[in-house]
């Protein structure tokens, strides 16, 4: 995690997971929230599933990427898509809390769109690939630090 746009939305993504527990826990504590979940079991089962997201999404693996996108696409595009056909069928029908519910679902479609641009668009991730078996030589500075002082000292005169 070279780039500054993937620690951005990886502290997006912690922010938004946090969120969607304090709603669940919310919800399983029968407490009253400005929003509750769609289907709570579902909730708490995405909950893993982007907490195993977020790891691959961190070691910059698309597949990480592309399950994030497909939870939460599965999961908050469905609401959007029903809420946004509710206001241009009849804006009245739609409460102070379904716009909120429509917003943050937005959020949750908006963030996993997000990281997967960012690592399509991640160049360095092509250009530089880490190979294991060859790093440990070329990027060691200790060892380039060894070749230096050994070729400092072979100062040989010529006549």
């Amino acid at each position: 995690m070279r780039n500054f746009s993937t620690w951005l939305l990886a502290c997006f993504i912690v922010m938004f997971w946090v969120f969607r527990i304090i709603v669940a826990l919310m919800a399983q504590l029968h407490q009253e929230f400005f929003i509750t979940p769609f289907n709570e079991t579902m909730e708490i089962a995405l909950l893993f599933v982007v907490l195993l997201c977020l790891v691959f999404i961190v070691k910059r693996k698309i597949v990480g990427a592309l399950i994030y996108l497909l939870a939460y696409g599965m999961y908050f595009g469905t609401d959007v898509a029903t809420k946004v056909s509710m206001l241009i069928e009849d804006a009245t029908q739609l409460t102070v809390s379904d716009y909120t519910g429509l917003m943050i679902s937005l959020i949750g479609i908006i963030i996993p769109i997000a990281v997967l641009l960012d690592l399509l668009a991640d160049k360095n991730r092509k250009a530089h690939p880490k190979d294991k078996k060859t790093d440990w030589f070329y990027k060691n500075e200790q060892y380039d630090r060894k070749l230096d002082d050994r070729a400092d000292k072979n100062n040989y005169r010529t006549l």
